[in-house]
């Protein structure tokens, strides 16, 4: 039995070898997905075109207007000289964010009192409106505790009273700077992982069934288990060359630091590609033309990724659609991936997500291999 599987195996590694665009296929689109997705994939917003109004036209006003100009996150689209070219920017969609400070700004401030000023935001986009508007309020909130710092140092010391101060210094644990390609390049990894296995299992098993071949192997001694182990080992093997090589990708270029065990990530991505290998050996059981496997990945794929909780919280879900993700192995191996590269954790806050992998992918290979011998007959 050994020696057929390795027989098989070796005929798919010579198949590759003959392909020379198949191998490409298989390093240089993962490595240019990872990068793609690493800049394109985050939840920072930089640059947002923004109008504001002085109103005010103090001291005190051109400083807060510094304090958003000289920031990374707003850029000064169009000038305004009223209320009405504000709302007009912003109506247009030439600026995102709209800034009105009112007349007695600084004379407010002066006198320790709160000084409103108004933001209008399009919320047309409403990730980036909540997210725009979460940077005005920072601005503004930095502005305002350095201005009463300020004014307090300056009164107490007219008062000859010594100046007292509590200042509060927050602490992100995991991620101090809030990078948030540090949470999406991790995910990155498993979810080409999934699609690129899923493709290729799926598809492998698809042609040799559309060519003819599959017939032509399974009249030799080698038994319907043994082809599929024989077809899937290999791909099993890409999919863990494949993670190390765009896991690589992450730490070199994105800079994501990997604090983990890297036998812990090994045997959690172990279990997710034995789970992939089943969803792909099920696709290509029910499908007869590589049309049909290439739709039939389609819808597969596109619940798995919504569900997985890769940008989307599963907790923000409705609680239908919640009990689905319990049966998604992407949400489990998402949970492994970030929690080795970021937390630095081990098995023993992981073994939930390791058996819930570890029963999926029993039950979708047991399910696949039935269905397979079915098939055949």
């Amino acid at each position: 039995m050994l020696g057929r599987i390795l027989q098989l195996l070796l005929k798919e590694f010579l198949q590759l070898k003959r392909d020379k665009s198949a191998r490409l296929r298989l390093l240089i689109p993962p490595m240019i997905q990872m990068v793609l997705f690493g800049y394109a994939a985050t939840f920072e917003v930089f640059d947002v075109s923004t109008v504001i109004l002085d109103l005010d036209r103090s001291q005190e006003s051109r400083a807060l207007i510094d304090a958003f100009v000289h920031s990374s996150r707003f850029r000064i689209a169009v000038p305004a000289a009223s209320e009405r070219e504000v709302r007009d920017a912003v109506e247009t969609s030439d600026a995102q964010v709209g800034l009105v400070i009112p007349p007695g700004f600084a004379e407010l401030l002066r006198k320790g009192r709160t000084a409103p000023i108004q933001a209008l935001v399009d919320g047309t986009n409403s990730n980036t409106a909540l997210i725009a508007l979460g940077y005005v309020g920072q601005i503004a909130g930095s502005f305002s505790q350095d201005y009463a710092r300020d004014l307090a140092q300056r009164t107490g010391r007219l008062q000859g009273k010594p100046m007292v101060s509590v200042i509060l210094r927050e602490r992100y644990w995991y991620n101090p700077n809030l990078n948030s390609r540090w949470f999406f390049v991790p995910g990155v990894i498993g979810t080409l992982a999934l699609i690129t296995i899923v493709n290729l299992c799926a598809f492998a098993i698809v042609r040799e069934r559309e060519v003819g071949t599959l017939e032509q192997i399974l009249v030799t001694p080698i038994r319907p288990v043994e082809f599929i182990i024989g077809k899937t080992l290999p791909f099993f093997l890409i999919g863990l060359m494949e993670v190390a090589i765009v896991a690589s990708v992450g730490m070199l270029w994105f800079r994501v630091p990997f604090r983990g065990n890297p036998f812990v990530l090994l045997l959690g991505t172990c279990l997710f590609l034995l789970a992939a290998l089943a969803i792909g050996l099920l696709i290509s059981t029910v499908c007869t033309t590589q049309q049909q496997a290439f739709s039939s990945n389609f819808f597969v794929l596109n619940p798995l990724f919504i569900l997985s909780g890769f940008s989307f919280p599963i907790a923000s879900m409705p609680p239908a659609l919640q009990y689905f993700t319990y049966i998604d192995p992407l949400r489990y191996y998402l949970v492994i991936i970030r929690a080795t590269f970021l937390k630095g954790v081990g098995i023993e806050a992981l073994w939930h997500q390791m058996l819930a992998l570890a029963i999926i992918a029993f039950v979708l290979l047991a399910a696949a291999v039935l269905r397979f011998r079915k098939s055949l007959d």
